[in-house]
């Protein structure tokens, strides 16, 4: 082989390697920002880069999240993939085998037991699916390669990178989690992480998923910052009469009252305060429409996922569950 047709050949193939370690303008700007930011010191500095080095654009996080089940899926289909029986029987014996410390968490916050176990089981199958993605990897590759959501991911970037490493139970660079860079049983995005997750045993380390404490109480830590009201109801199904005028909405916020909604026609089975605050959530169902009159605690649960859909699957699958404990819980008869 001549000298010549040796090289070209070695050229092509180091041509992909070059390629692959071809740096992201973005990063270089992102890093600027956060040295700006928070006046890092060069040792910082050089970690974050080394991390961001050693990232990898990944096209699966691009695919997953151009397809998300909220934007594909009518209610009728979106609620079977969350309102399993295997779901509710995994979730009951989570709540069983962890009764105490739901309890003790529930009674320091106000937030249910149900409704921190249904999180948890819609999130991640009780930590059963937290995620294959290494987290590095897909907020560098949503901040810098998709750009219809780049400018939040660039900030959960950025936070990510400045969470303390100590604080993680294992390296930075190892941490996994899903698509979209969330964390642990609860699904903590770096920003909640740094405000809301808690280290509720006390080891110095916010284990988020392997100490349940940590799991339970950083939700419900989560629920109480975002507004959630104890003992005030999440939801109910309303009846539409002939005629009935639809009301403004935005979203899941409570622009209206109960007494509002049922003068425009939209009534529950049980009487409610008419001074309570709440919007009109309608949906496609087995049967066709389905109207619900939701609550703050509802929007709370939006905090944790935008979609309606969302909010609706989780205060579902806590019903169940807690049907199901109150069912367990009871005697067999004679």
């Amino acid at each position: 082989m001549s000298l010549v047709r040796f090289l070209l050949c070695c050229a092509l193939l180091w041509a992909p390697l070059a390629q692959a370690r071809e740096i992201h303008p973005g990063q270089r700007a992102l890093l600027k920002e956060l040295a700006a930011e928070t006046q890092a010191d060069h040792a910082t500095r050089a970690a974050w880069k080394k991390l961001l080095d050693g990232a990898k654009y990944q096209q699966s996080i691009i695919d997953a999240i151009s397809r998300p089940a909220e934007a594909t899926k009518p209610w009728r289909d979106y609620r079977k993939i969350f309102l399993t029986e295997q779901r509710l029987r995994d979730g009951i014996t989570f709540w069983t085998e962890h009764r105490e410390l739901l309890d003790k968490v529930s009674t320091e916050t106000g937030v249910p037991a149900e409704i921190i176990v249904a999180i948890i089981g819609v999130e991640t199958s009780y930590g059963r699916i937290t995620g294959k993605y290494k987290v590095i990897d897909a907020l560098t590759t949503l901040a810098l390669y998709y750009p219809p959501r780049a400018p939040f991911f660039r900030g959960e970037l950025k936070q990510f990178l400045r969470l303390p490493g100590e604080r993680f139970p294992i390296a930075t660079a190892e941490v996994t989690g899903s698509y979209a860079g969330a964390m642990g049983w609860g699904q903590f995005m770096p920003t909640s992480f740094a405000q809301w997750a808690r280290d509720y045993d006390e080891d110095g380390v916010i284990d988020l998923w392997n100490s349940r404490p940590d799991i339970v109480a950083s939700i419900a830590n989560y629920f109480v910052a975002h507004g959630w009201q104890k003992d005030m109801p999440v939801a109910e199904r309303a009846t539409a009469r002939d005629g009935a005028q639809p009301p403004e909405l935005r979203a899941t916020e409570t622009l209206h009252t109960v007494g509002k909604l049922a003068e425009l026609g939209y009534t529950v089975a049980e009487p409610l305060d008419a001074a309570l605050p709440a919007t009109l959530l309608v949906l496609e169902g087995e049967q066709g429409s389905e109207h619900w009159i939701t609550h703050q605690n509802f929007y709370v649960i939006s905090r944790y996922n935008r979609s309606p859909m969302y909010s609706l699957a989780v205060f579902q699958l806590s019903q169940q569950l807690a049907d199901g404990v109150r069912k367990a819980g009871k005697p067999a008869a004679p």
